[in-house]
């Protein structure tokens, strides 16, 4: 019987988690070789990579056709695997229309699987629950009141806590970093956090850096923008959407290393929607919400989405502790006028902090993985056959 795991991440936050889960399930079981798609993050925790999650991290239905042929590409690749060497247990993270068609697969092969970090079905497309039911042998969720919700629909689900109170944590003091950096300690930091994905860097970045320049102008002080390349992100890509431009205007640096030491040394924060936003929470950074999609997956999303607030920070409070700009919203006189309040409003700003408190209480205790490792091996003790003993 192998001892290969197969584990599918679509993008940067579930290659992070993903890489989290592998190492914890080692340390319990060191016999156990690990295969999948993901990135950087995978690979360095020992994954084999099959396919790079880079290719296909996309968002709204416009940009999955315009990548139909990278993402048949990777299911064959994906599903040939699975036949051939029969997995003990395929781990899928997030990315629910791609993976739920490679368990469907896995349950025809009779290989269990474990879903950790699960689709946000609450949000939009409940409907998916039911095929979740049908396809996933147990489910690991790291949002507290996603236990309930797939309990409720006869799905074995675990309430693992968030694993991002494991990996964020700061290793420089604001000194350090700005010294390394070459950052006058007087100068206010502002971060410029354009996504991992780039359809959403294209969409974003040029709008957060005009966020940036009208920020500049309206300030008589020198300002410090940080911009965040995700490691899914070839830093000529940020150039080419604008960075490289804007140097003339801006005191303006590309940062690809020690992420949450850039991210804890901001004053204030734009960010693209998603798990970055629950990061800086974590570094007690203030911060605006954006995100753009194309006109036409969003005219289609209205219909579907039932949730009132679209960032994680915000959903989770069920409460709108940080501004969020969608769509045309989204845009750069907004943006620079919420960045210019909490830049420049102390009581708006620590406000702000202070209900961050709340959110950390509801994202549970640190050891998310170690959980989720526990719940992976138990589901493969529980689907060995007496050949494996």
């Amino acid at each position: 019987m192998t001892n290969e795991v197969m584990i599918v991440a679509g993008e940067a936050s579930g290659d992070l988690h993903g890489a989290q889960l592998v190492t914890s399930m080692k340390i319990l079981d060191p016999s156990l070789n690990f295969c999948g798609m993901g990135g950087c993050e995978l690979q360095k925790a020992g994954v084999e990579i099959l396919f790079e999650a880079g290719k296909i991290a996309v968002v709204g239905l416009v940009e999955v056709v315009s990548h139909l042929k990278d993402i048949i590409s990777a299911q064959i690749t994906l599903r040939r695997r699975l036949t051939q060497t029969k997995p003990k247990l395929l781990i899928l993270i997030d990315f629910p229309d791609f993976n739920l068609l490679l368990a469907r697969k896995a349950k025809r092969l009779g290989i269990p699987v474990f879903y950790y970090v699960s689709p946000q079905v609450w949000a939009w497309r409940s409907g998916r629950v039911r095929t979740i039911a049908r396809l996933v042998d147990k489910i690991g969720v790291i949002l507290p009141f996603e236990e309930q919700f797939y309990r409720d629909r006869g799905v074995d689900a675990h309430y693992v806590g968030h694993p991002l109170l494991d990996s964020v944590h700061r290793t420089l003091s604001l000194d350090q970093f700005s010294q390394i950096h070459t950052i006058e300690s007087q100068k206010k930091i502002i971060g410029v956090l354009p996504g991992s994905r780039i359809k959403e860097v294209k969409r974003l970045l040029p709008v957060f850096l005009e966020a940036s320049r009208l920020i500049q102008q309206k300030s008589d002080e020198g300002l410090v923008f940080l911009v965040l390349r995700a490691s899914t992100i070839a830093e000529q890509t940020l150039l080419d959407f604008g960075v490289e431009n804007s140097r003339a205007q801006l005191d303006i640096r590309i940062i690809s290393e020690n992420q949450y030491d850039m991210m804890a040394a901001c004053d204030v924060a734009i960010a693209a929607s998603g798990t970055v936003t629950l990061e800086l929470l974590l570094l007690n950074i203030p911060m605006v919400a954006a995100y753009k999609l194309s006109p036409r997956t969003y005219q289609f999303g209205k219909f579907l989405v039932k949730v009132r607030y679209f960032s994680l920070v915000n959903l989770i409070a069920n409460d709108a502790i940080i501004p969020e700009l969608l769509q045309d919203e989204a845009n750069p006189a907004r943006i620079a006028s919420e960045l210019c309040t909490l830049l420049y409003n102390k009581e708006i700003r620590h406000q702000m902090q202070k209900r961050f408190d709340h959110v950390r209480e509801q994202l549970g205790r640190p050891g998310a993985s170690q959980r989720a490792a526990r719940l992976a091996l138990n589901l493969i003790d529980e689907h060995k056959s007496p050949r494996d003993g």
